[in-house]
This record gives structure tokens, sequence and C-alpha cells, in this order.
């Protein structure tokens, strides 16, 4: 293989987008069994695993062990994603299966059931089709928040610029910043790129929540239109 772009037990801003759909394999097949067998302790043992992982990282979390260890050195690493969106569906993951094992702790059997049912069906759609719901959800959210904390109408930057510029907030790691980038090159645009990872302040400052986030301005720092 290859050598890795991104060290998967250090460079935890980004992620294989292979990894979170190996994961929601493994989530899909342990929960459809549960569901299946009616053995609900194993949905408990679920968002404990995913619990640790979360906590301390991803050497505790077995799928991910298995994915980088055994799958991507013999398959490759595929494109890398923020990280964020696939830890906040994990989040959600372990919120809903932990309500199903206390609905089952509880007497309500039928609630648990159709609680890990839910996770199962999600999450095999992710691992089948790659359409996360709660990686959708987090970037609706990201968008929302940035919305109703920072409308952007300006940005004040050091760098000269000139009317038709393209300001593009980027991270090294994050494969659809360098797509959105060849894109822009090819059309002609003039780019001033912000690594977030080296400036958190003027993220932080413009409210971006994901990256790509791309902005057409004027010489005075306007914005006459968002790209991406």
């Amino acid at each position: 293989m290859k050598a890795r772009a991104a060290d998967p037990w250090t460079d935890l801003a980004v992620i294989d987008q292979r990894a979170p759909r190996f994961n929601q394999a493994v989530v899909a097949v342990l929960v459809l069994v549960a569901s299946a067998t009616g053995f609900w302790p194993l949905l408990a043992l679920l968002a404990l695993q995913l619990a640790v992982g979360l906590t301390f990282g991803r050497k505790y979390c077995l799928p991910c062990v298995a994915y980088f260890v055994w799958v991507q050195p013999r398959f490759g690493e595929g494109p890398l994603e923020d990280a964020r969106a696939p830890r906040f569906a994990n989040l959600i993951g372990v919120a809903v299966l932990t309500a199903a094992s206390a609905a089952y702790l509880a007497g309500a059997p039928r609630v648990g059931w159709w609680l890990g049912l839910t996770v199962g069906v999600l999450a095999s759609l992710a691992a089948v089709t790659g359409l996360c719901v709660g990686c959708q959800i987090y970037r609706l959210l990201a968008r929302l928040k940035g919305v109703k904390q920072k409308v952007i109408e300006r940005l004040d930057l050091d760098a000269p610029i000139t009317d038709g510029t393209v300001v593009h907030f980027t991270h090294p790691l994050c494969s659809d910043c360098h797509t959105l980038e060849r894109e822009l090159t090819g059309q002609g645009c003039t780019l001033v790129k912000i690594d977030v990872s080296k400036r958190p302040d003027l993220a932080r400052k413009y409210g971006i929540t994901v990256v790509p986030a791309a902005f057409e301005v004027l010489a005075t720092g306007q914005i006459v239109a968002r790209l991406a």
C-alpha cells in the first residue's frame, strides 16, 4: 500500500471515507442480529463500544482498528473527509442504542426493538449507499448554527485581493477541498486559500463550521457569492 495521506491515529480532523461505512456495516449486522434474536444486551455492548471509541480515540474502536489494520492496507486509502460529521453520527447511534437498551430494561421491549431496528436500518443505508443520515443532520445543524451566529457580508483579510477573488477555507487533508480547488483553478479563479488548521481564529471569526467553504469577494472584501 502506498503511504497514507493521513495517519488514522493522529490526524483525527479527517478520516478515510470508507472507514465510517465499514463501521456502519459492523453496527448494522450486529443490531440486526440483536433485533432478530431478541438478544438486546448486544445493543448495550454496541453503545458502550461506540462511546469508548468516541471518548478515548480510534485505537479503542474495534471496527476502526479492524479497518485501519486489516482492510485499508489491502485496498488502499480512500478519499478523506471531515471527521466531525461521522463522529456526530456515532454520537446519535450511542444515544439511540442506549435508549433502546434502557427500554428493554424498563420492560418496554417493543420500544427497544423499534429503536434498535431504526439504528440497524440507517446503519445499513449508510454502509450500502454512503448516505449517512446522522452526517446530514450534523451538516444541517452546522449550517443553521453558522447562519444564526454569523451572517457573513465581508471578509477582512491581510492578503491582497481584487474583484472576483475567491477566498477558499480549506484543510490540507480534505479531499473535497482539493477537488473544489481544482475546479476553481480550472475556471480561472484567483484563489486566496485559508488553511483552517493553521488559522482556526479566522474559522471561528467567520463561523466556518465545515470545509470546503468558498466565497467570491470584491476588492473591498464584500462577499458577492458563496460558491461552496
